[in-house]
């Protein structure tokens, strides 16, 4: 696939977007997984799992960023990247997240 660059997008753009929609096509064929397993390391696999935790429980709201940094054993700087990046977060996609990660998970304790 031959890829144009204009001078407003940069490569790494490019790639990220690319990266993107490979892994949207490799979930809609079931290869999902396996290709994250392939592109991430161990580390990587981890402090994704990690940052979902963070922005879960930063969701749920009923810890402070300290307990949550004690409880995760992470650095405060990790929490607060958690917390900005929530803070810049689009309505729709803070609802969406809500819904997948706090009322599922409510809904499967039941």
């Amino acid at each position: 696939m031959l890829m144009t660059i204009s001078q407003d997008t940069t490569l790494s753009e490019l790639d990220w977007s690319r990266f993107v929609e490979l892994l949207a096509q490799a979930f809609t064929s079931g290869q999902g997984e396996a290709l994250l397993n392939l592109m991430l390391t161990s580390d990587e696999r981890q402090a994704y799992s990690t940052r979902l935790c963070i922005i879960e429980e930063l969701l749920r709201n009923q810890l402070s960023q300290r307990q949550l940094k004690e409880q995760l054993g992470v650095g405060i700087a990790t929490i607060t990247r958690g917390s900005n990046g929530l803070k810049s977060a689009s309505p729709d996609l803070l609802s969406w997240l809500r819904e997948q990660l706090l009322c599922k998970k409510d809904e499967s304790a039941d």
